[in-house]
């Protein structure tokens, strides 16, 4: 498996009743599991998917920045 090395944001979902995990820099990757750990693990096929499509279409694809910078 490929690991990629863009920012995940894992949280809960009290309406969904499920964890989300979410790409910032990829907009609409987004998995969701029953634990913390499933979302996880599912996000990196969402990225892989997202990358393929990406290609497919010759949209540009983001480099990892690798941390946020958040600004108040």
């Amino acid at each position: 498996m490929t690991m990629h090395k863009y920012e995940v944001i894992i949280y809960w979902s009290q309406e969904d009743k499920t964890f989300i995990a979410g790409v910032p820099e990829l907009p609409g990757c987004m998995v969701h599991g029953p634990t913390q750990m499933a979302a996880l693990e599912s996000v990196n096929q969402a990225i892989e998917l997202w990358l393929d499509t990406a290609r497919e279409f010759n949209d540009p694809i983001p480099e990892p920045k690798g941390r946020r910078l958040l600004y108040a």
